[in-house]
């Protein structure tokens, strides 16, 4: 079980996070990129869960990088639990983000004369990154959670 690809504290972990990082990057700053994103209370809600998940996922970042780089794997049973519960509660919020932006997009796109093509695009834009950052997040505490066990 130590060798859980995915897992906390190995390369393919490090991964996930970075690309969960990148990804919320991009959310916010597609989403950011047009003045009237506050005007929706999904699209505010989707920047707000972003600026959760980007200093969570940096500082997970720091301390896989550490594991995988130095040897030193921090791998008690509170710490995983910590980050498990933290990485569930981040994926549901961002799923929740995620759904309502694309949702909100889609209507103001049905109807004429609400949104433009250029920033529904990148509303849409932001609303699939937000799913892939979603996905990479569900996936680091799956792999995760099913490490707990093993202490």
């Amino acid at each position: 079980m130590d060798d859980l690809p995915g897992a906390f504290g190995t390369s393919a972990s490090l991964a996930l996070r970075f690309g969960q990082t990148i990804f919320s990057l991009a959310s916010i700053f597609f989403m950011c990129l047009d003045v009237s994103f506050f005007t929706y209370t999904s699209f505010c809600y989707l920047v707000t869960v972003m600026g959760l998940v980007i200093p969570w996922s940096i500082t997970l970042i720091v301390v896989d990088a550490y594991s995988v780089f130095i040897k030193c794997l921090p791998r008690q049973p509170k710490i995983l639990l910590v980050i498990i519960v933290g990485d569930l509660v981040l994926s549901f919020l961002l799923l929740a983000a995620a759904s309502s932006t694309a949702s909100v997009t889609t209507v103001l796109l049905a109807a004429e004369g609400f949104c433009t093509a250029n920033p529904c695009s990148r509303y849409q834009l932001s609303a699939a990154m937000a799913f892939f950052s979603w996905f990479l997040s569900l996936a680091s505490s799956l792999f995760n959670l099913w490490l707990l066990p093993s202490f």
